[in-house]
């Protein structure tokens, strides 16, 4: 045992005196984390209205257009500005330079036409063709629709109620029986998930995704080691004392595996106290994953320090290996949104199995029963990684 751990402690000097193991296992997985988070809007100013920027330009000035005006003002999809004054040429520029969404125009003479039960028209300027303006376009049609049956059934009541009625009254209440309608959808989650801010969310899938990603990239230095060592002769001067070829691997791996599984013990901790990731909702079974992927990282850096002859050929081993795995298990995009079949191919890949883990913790706000199948699928493929390694060197010509 002592040998195994000098061996042990001999990697860990090597492996920290040089600037490539920081520059892999914390500095680029936080910088790209930061950087996907970006991308995907995860550092968006809370309250910031993503609604699309749409230009109302009222010609009528009635009590309808301005219904119309508050009908779609309480959207969520579509964002009114106002434009008093504009004409339609210079909206229809803002328009197509994509400053706006698109331009809605209420014609002089609109409410005249609706209060008399004509074909009214709007003008509208979008690209339909795109999903924004499709979007618009549904959302302006089902407005002008809502105004229009709430002045029908104004007009009926009026005409069916002996005294005459009042117009506006039946009016104003057909519109907001549309905010409060008697048949609604309401949407219910499981209390066993917690729900979470979309930026949070975005995080929770980044944070380990680059976490695992740049684990597989520093096994560049830490496969380095054992090449190096075969090259200086100096693993042959080893196998010239009682050291045995197990304990040999032994002493790399667990160099490998405490290197690894303290950069994920960082990471960890940088998400949950800087990203807000909640990885800590249940400790236990974060812990757990963890490990498991540091113990199968870990075993795929021993097998590539193995199968590597030269550095060269090591540092290919670990960047393919990256990009492969990293992207077949899910680093980059969520396996949830692509189709069944990738996802089942994706899961081939020990990344993806990890991300389940990490992801059922800090998305789906689910306990250590949820980690036990990606904890033994990491194990499995960490004994298979080990088994190979152990193969390799035990048939390779290593004289002393």
């Amino acid at each position: 045992m002592i040998r195994i751990f000098d061996i042990t402690s001999k990697d860990l000097l090597q492996l920290l005196r040089d600037r490539k193991t920081f520059l892999f296992l914390l500095i680029m997985p936080i910088a790209f984390t930061v950087l996907f988070g970006f991308s995907f809007g995860a550092f968006n100013k809370v309250g910031t209205d993503l609604r699309l920027p749409v230009a109302f330009l009222d010609q009528d000035q009635s009590r309808i257009s301005k219904s119309l005006h508050d009908q779609l003002a309480a959207s969520e999809i579509i964002r009114l500005e106002e434009f008093r004054g504009a004409t339609q040429t210079y909206l229809e520029n803002q328009v197509a330079s994509e400053k706006l969404a698109a331009a809605i125009i209420v014609p002089a003479g609109y409410s005249h036409e609706v209060l008399g039960g004509k074909s009214s028209k709007l003008i509208l300027f979008t690209d339909t063709s795109s999903t924004a303006g499709m979007s618009v376009e549904s959302e302006t049609l089902s407005a002008s629709i809502r105004l229009k049956n709430a002045v029908q059934t104004a007009r009926i009541m009026v005409q069916m109620t002996a005294n005459g009625g009042s117009f506006d009254y039946v009016y104003d209440k057909a519109l907001s029986n549309w905010q409060d309608p008697p048949i609604s959808v309401t949407e219910t989650t499981a209390s066993a998930i917690k729900q979470q801010d979309t930026r949070i969310q975005s995080l929770a899938h980044t944070s380990p995704g680059m976490m695992l990603q740049f684990a597989i990239a520093g096994l560049l230095t830490s496969a380095e080691i054992i090449v190096i060592e075969r090259k200086s002769r100096c693993l042959q001067r080893l196998l010239t004392t009682a050291t045995a070829r197990v304990h040999i691997l032994l002493g790399h791996y667990l160099a490998i595996l405490t290197l690894i599984f303290c950069q994920f013990l960082l990471l960890i901790s940088f998400g949950q106290l800087v990203l807000h990731v909640n990885y800590l909702s249940a400790p236990g079974a974060t812990l757990l994953v963890a490990f498991c992927a540091a113990v199968c990282v870990a075993a795929l850096g021993l097998l590539i320090g193995v199968l590597a002859k030269t550095q060269e050929q090591g540092n290919i081993f670990a960047l393919i290996l990256m990009f492969l795995l990293a992207g077949m298990g899910g680093s980059w995009v969520p396996l949830e949104v692509t189709g069944a079949t990738f996802r089942s191919i994706g899961h081939l890949s020990p990344i993806a199995w990890a991300m389940d883990g990490f992801q059922n913790i800090s998305i789906r706000g689910l306990g250590i029963e949820s980690v036990v199948t990606p904890s033994a699928a990491l194990l499995g493929y960490a004994m298979l990684f080990f088994a190979l390694a152990t193969w390799r060197f035990s048939r390779a010509e290593l004289k002393p």
